[in-house]
């Protein structure tokens, strides 16, 4: 199979399995530009980047996903995801040929193969293993983003997302 058909038939049902886009406040963002392309001389764009899934809940980001065609081994997908996390300042990469996946916390370092993907719920505590209410009543307030039309940039999502304090990532190091 290409990668279209593994990501439709393969990695869609297992995310669903793990009830992502199924579970209130769950988005699976597919095909998800977050960079328009560098200018490079003369004035052309280079291509932009794109992740294969973005998975949020809560109105947070919190896993890049990176799919590659169940021909590849799952390693292929690596680098990609950990350099889409690292950009969008994602706590989880995860990459899938369809039948493996491989997890990477962006925290810790720590990458280990995984049987399935973690539910929402699961990933949140991993990522937010401290309530805080604050956080919590700001998540619930989507960014405002003219209809649809004009949606934030990635850096400014990140700089809203910024805690004051210790960052998730850092306080994620103990999972």
């Amino acid at each position: 199979m290409n990668e279209a058909e593994t990501r439709a038939e393969l990695i869609d049902p297992k995310l669903k399995d793990s009830g992502w886009g199924e579970i209130e406040d769950t988005k699976i963002l597919r095909e998800f530009y977050f960079t328009i392309g560098k200018i490079q001389t003369g004035g052309k764009r280079a291509k932009p980047l794109q992740a294969d899934y973005v998975l949020t809940y809560k109105n947070q980001k919190l896993a890049v996903v990176e799919a590659k065609s169940d021909e590849l081994p799952v390693g292929e997908g690596v680098a990609q995801s950990k350099n889409y996390a690292d950009k969008l300042h994602i706590p989880f990469a995860y990459s899938s040929n369809g039948n493996e996946i491989y997890e990477i916390n962006m925290s810790t370092g720590a990458e280990k193969d995984v049987a399935c993907f973690p539910t929402p719920a699961e990933l949140w505590q991993r990522i937010f293993a401290e309530q805080n209410d604050w956080r919590d009543a700001f998540n619930a307030i989507p960014f405002e983003d003219i209809g649809g039309s004009k949606p934030l940039r990635f850096y400014q999502e990140i700089a809203v997302n910024k805690p004051c304090g210790p960052s998730p990532m850092a306080m994620s190091a103990s999972c």
